[in-house]
């Protein structure tokens, strides 16, 4: 698992294709913190299908830096 606090942005090289997977969120508190967890499972061509693969933990930080981008780049 990852606690995200900032973004950089990077240009990507080559773009490859990805495979769409169920995702979820949750809200965690921790002490003074609060965090959005994002978990992704595993795609239907994994060993084992469901299986959580990833989980991110976006601080307040990376959420604004989040929603910033998304409002100048128009999503």
């Amino acid at each position: 698992m990852a606690i995200v606090r900032k973004l950089n942005k990077i240009s990507l090289e080559k773009d490859s294709r990805h495979t769409e997977v169920e995702a979820t969120y949750s809200i965690i508190e921790d002490s003074d913190e609060r965090y959005i967890q994002i978990d992704t499972y595993g795609s239907k061509n994994r060993q084992i299908e469901g299986k959580k693969s990833q989980s991110l933990r976006l601080s307040q930080e990376a959420i604004d830096q989040l929603l910033d981008i998304i409002k100048t780049n128009k999503f």
